[in-house]
């Protein structure tokens, strides 16, 4: 398995390997002694299952009380996945990375805690699997407007969908430093 860097302290990219056949291929997705030697010594408590359309954008999502580390990969389809630092007083704070992952490239992304996260759909439909490191509580919801013009994302896609819900959140600048993560580097 490859472990790559990103430019965000902690972000990581994962290629495990796979083993094609005629028949398809095997690919073992997690395996926790393998993954701890790599690097990822997180210890994950709720599989996600998400299904979105070509266009759609969600995100970016942060839990602060109840924060979780996220670890995806893509099973059908393709996604533009993305964390930003969202950490108080972190040196890349306000700074984010992007990767493709897809069913094709088989890519894992982790994010660890104190990142916004979210991703956009580049296929017809994408199926993302992902862990997270602690469960996901309704009453700690926050995040970081899709569009922030200080992020300057490039989210992939022409004519975004994105809910109603992410659609109302703030800015990064707009957030109150209580709401917040510190970056305890």
């Amino acid at each position: 398995m490859n472990v790559l860097t990103t430019e965000l302290e902690g972000v990581l990219i994962f290629e495990p390997r796979h083993f094609p056949d005629d028949r398809g291929f095997f690919m073992e997705t997690y395996n926790a002694i393998r993954y701890d030697q790599a690097g990822l010594t997180e210890t994950f408590t709720q599989d996600n299952h998400s299904q979105s359309t070509r266009g759609v954008i969600r995100g970016l999502h942060y839990q602060l009380e109840h924060p979780q580390g996220k670890f995806l990969y893509v099973v059908r389809g393709e996604i533009f996945d993305v964390a930003v630092d969202i950490r108080q007083g972190s040196p890349t704070f306000g700074h984010w990375t992007g990767i493709h992952l897809s069913a094709d490239n088989k890519r894992q992304f982790y994010i660890p805690t104190g990142f916004a996260h979210g991703f956009s759909v580049l296929s017809e439909h994408a199926d993302v699997i992902y862990k997270c490191t602690n469960v996901y509580h309704p009453g700690d919801e926050y995040g970081v407007h899709y569009a922030d013009s200080a992020l300057k994302i490039d989210w992939k896609v022409d004519t975004p969908a994105v809910s109603e819900k992410d659609l109302l959140l703030p800015t990064l600048d707009q957030i109150p430093s209580e709401h917040l993560p510190i970056y305890d580097g």
